[in-house]
């Protein structure tokens, strides 16, 4: 992504002219990042610098719960031109109590500015118990998207294929799959429903199927994300993810495309900001 501006000088004598081309440096969006969380309690604001260092000039912090979002409010008030928050409730954080949550989810839009709603979805792999609230959380948020015209940010880890079933029946069409789990088939899927490609560091791991979901695709409706603290990329997998590693996800989906890397980080740039309507000013 260059955000750039062009001044031509013509000179009168010789009709000829001069083009100076003012660029400014190339920038990474974090489209997913829990940095609020308590992994990062003891070096918050240094990950947030790192960050800043590897070209991660905007992040974008997805709510979970009631418990966490002040943490993610203060840390973004600290950085309101650099951390995005978004509202909403993490399917593994529905519980009998999901409907109180969701009204705090909402009561929290009327006193903050959020960028999108989220994360929420489905999750089956860690607890079916909750299936049938999990459903209703998710179409419940999909409604507050349709109602602000915010963009929503989906979380179908063992659930892709019911959440292209709740899809159906709530279409909406501007958001990101996070963590995108699925081959190529569902890929076109997703994107014809309107939807981005959240990749993150799952990319770089050996046996990913996403490696062969991106040659077949390409980069054209994808977005970074590091969903940090979780999924590190390699080299560093097995620790504590954070955004500055963003980086490692672009150089990789690069050597998979065939493309330059800083193609890829201008594609998924630009998608961000056109998602979350963020301006290129701070770069």
């Amino acid at each position: 992504m260059v955000c750039a501006f062009f001044i031509i000088f013509v000179s009168a004598k010789s009709f000829s002219f001069q083009l100076i081309i003012f660029s400014f440096k190339f920038m990474y969006i974090d489209t997913h990042s829990h940095i609020y969380e308590e992994e990062f309690r003891e070096d918050r604001e240094a990950v947030v610098q790192r960050a800043r260092e590897a070209g991660v000039n905007y992040i974008v912090l997805p709510d979970i719960d009631s418990e966490s979002r002040n943490r993610m409010l203060d840390l973004a008030a600290r950085h309101p031109e650099m951390l995005f928050p978004l509202a909403g409730l993490h399917p593994t954080s529905v519980y009998e109590n999901y409907k109180t949550e969701l009204a705090q989810v909402e009561k929290a839009l009327g006193n903050h500015t959020f960028y999108g709603i989220g994360e929420c979805g489905i999750d089956l792999y860690w607890d079916k118990s909750y299936y049938r609230e999990q459903i209703k959380a998710f179409e419940h948020q999909l409604g507050i998207a349709k109602e602000t015209g915010l963009p929503v940010i989906i979380h179908s880890r063992d659930s892709l294929e019911v959440i292209f079933e709740v899809l159906k029946k709530h279409p909406y069409t501007r958001g990101i799959l996070h963590c995108f789990p699925g081959n190529a088939a569902e890929a076109r899927q997703a994107i014809d429903m309107g939807y981005l490609l959240g990749i993150g560091g799952v990319v770089t791991f050996k046996k990913s199927q996403m490696a062969d979901t991106l040659r077949e695709i390409g980069p054209a409706n994808i977005v970074l994300e590091t969903d940090s603290p979780y999924l590190t990329p390699v080299p560093f997998r097995g620790k504590r993810n954070e955004s500055s590693y963003i980086p490692l996800i672009a150089q990789k989906i690069a050597e998979l495309t065939g493309l330059e890397t800083k193609k890829i980080e201008e594609i998924t740039t630009q998608n961000a900001l056109n998602l979350f309507n963020l301006q290129c000013e701070n770069v």
